[in-house]
């Protein structure tokens, strides 16, 4: 075998691979999306904390930048 037909063979074979799996990926079923969380299972008092962090933080650093301009 030359090197021509050695890169012809392998040309075909990945060829012939990809569309080995592309076919397999037809077939096979989607993946299972995951259950949504919810929330009424969580502690509403951790959740109300959290927000409140968040709030007090978004008004220093609009404070903050205020004072820059």
């Amino acid at each position: 075998m030359d090197a021509k037909e050695k890169r012809l063979a392998a040309a075909l074979a990945a060829v012939t691979a990809y569309i080995q799996t592309e076919e397999e990926a037809l077939v096979m079923p989607p993946p299972a999306r995951p259950q949504p969380r919810r929330f009424d299972q969580g502690n509403l008092w951790s959740l109300s904390g959290r927000q409140g962090m968040m709030t007090m933080r978004n008004l220093m650093q609009m404070k903050t930048f205020n004072r820059l301009r």
